[in-house]
């Protein structure tokens, strides 16, 4: 058996015991997904449409609960995430330039993973510091007063494991 089928097999037997916590009521979806994202780090889609069939909803529906709230990620995460503010005040500071600055560097797009599942790219509406527009956050450090210059150090930084 290949390693992708064996991690599949594996992810069935976890979500199998994680909905046995459960007694599949249309009120615990989101509970359910939180639990599931916890567990594996995104919501698969076989997850979501397993999770559809056990609380009796149609699979549409689980879909548009998972992918309204920003929190659920239908792709697996970098182990490193940057989100960048796109506020107005961020944008007015310089937002876009670190937005493209981190495109570069990460050699992906926003909202995309590298495919070595290191750097996942975000973009924020409001971080909720202003007053030090432009913000962003690398892992769950909260930077403000970003350039380009101290963006790239700071994922150089995160990249060796130090922050």
């Amino acid at each position: 058996m290949d390693i992708a089928k064996e991690e599949v097999k594996g992810m069935e037997k976890g979500l199998d015991e994680l909905l046995n916590s459960y007694r599949g009521k249309v009120e615990e979806l989101i509970p359910i997904l939180q639990r599931i994202q916890a567990e594996f780090g995104y919501l698969p889609e076989d997850a979501m449409l397993k999770v559809a069939e056990f609380v009796g909803l149609p699979e549409a529906h689980v879909y548009g609960v998972a992918s309204f709230y920003d929190r659920f990620h239908l792709k697996p995460m970098g182990k490193n995430v940057c989100r960048i503010c796109k506020s107005t005040a961020c944008q007015m500071h310089g937002a876009s330039r670190l937005i493209e600055e981190a495109r570069k560097h990460l050699h992906i797009e926003e909202g995309d993973t590298t495919p070595d599942l290191n750097w996942t790219l975000e973009t924020v509406e409001c971080i909720g510091m202003c007053a030090l527009a432009p913000c962003i956050v690398v892992n769950r450090h909260v930077v403000g007063r970003m350039t380009p210059e101290k963006l790239i150090r700071l994922l150089e930084a995160a990249e060796r494991g130090e922050g």
